[in-house]
């Protein structure tokens, strides 16, 4: 199965797929039209970037400047149902980075999403399938519904937990909660 979605995402597929937060729609970060059309998807302004999932923290340090300090962090809470704000790095395409230079990247505790983007070797889109009044869609078959022909691939990855992951920015070593979600933020306060 993971070979096939790959192989979607590499043709510019877009897919459907589950983490441990919600399920989300994404695509391979490095294809520009495929973003622009999930953005068009969304109804979301081009300087609201979106998330983005890497498989570890060797993968986010290519994405992201991390610091000591973001490093251990990181390496203490993920996987898990965190987005880490960093600021992002050269490789990283411009339609991914806000205007302070920033990017949102997870980690999330779900082994298919890791799977895809390990294989995949490019972070891929997260943003949560929702339906036009922003209700978490957490069955495959009501993704499947709402975003038939815009959508290649739905997984189904079973039940998730359809919240939020918790938004933690590290910028210059400061931690700012900026929203709490799933994920203990007590250690940020």
């Amino acid at each position: 199965m993971i070979a096939k979605v790959v192989a979607a995402l590499r043709e510019g597929g877009i897919i459907a797929y589950p983490t441990d937060t919600f399920y989300g729609i994404g695509c391979d970060i490095t294809q520009k039209k495929r973003v622009e059309k999930i953005y068009q998807l969304k109804q979301r302004s081009k300087s609201k970037p979106f998330s983005f999932i890497c498989c570890d923290l060797k993968n986010i340090s290519y994405y992201a400047k991390v610091s000591n300090y973001a490093y251990k962090t990181m390496k203490r809470l993920l996987p898990g149902p965190y987005t880490f704000i960093l600021e992002g790095s050269r490789p990283l395409p411009k339609i991914m980075v806000s205007k302070r230079k920033t990017a949102g990247i997870r980690v999330p505790d779900h082994q298919i999403c890791l799977d895809i983007v390990r294989e995949l070797g490019n972070p891929i889109i997260s943003t949560s399938a929702t339906s036009p009044d922003k209700t978490m869609l957490d069955d495959p078959s009501f993704i499947f519904d709402h975003y038939k022909h815009q959508v290649d691939i739905v997984i189904d990855g079973g039940p998730v937990p359809s919240q939020p992951s918790s938004v933690i920015s590290l910028i210059g070593d400061e931690p700012e909660i900026v929203r709490e979600g799933m994920g203990d933020v007590e250690i940020f306060k």
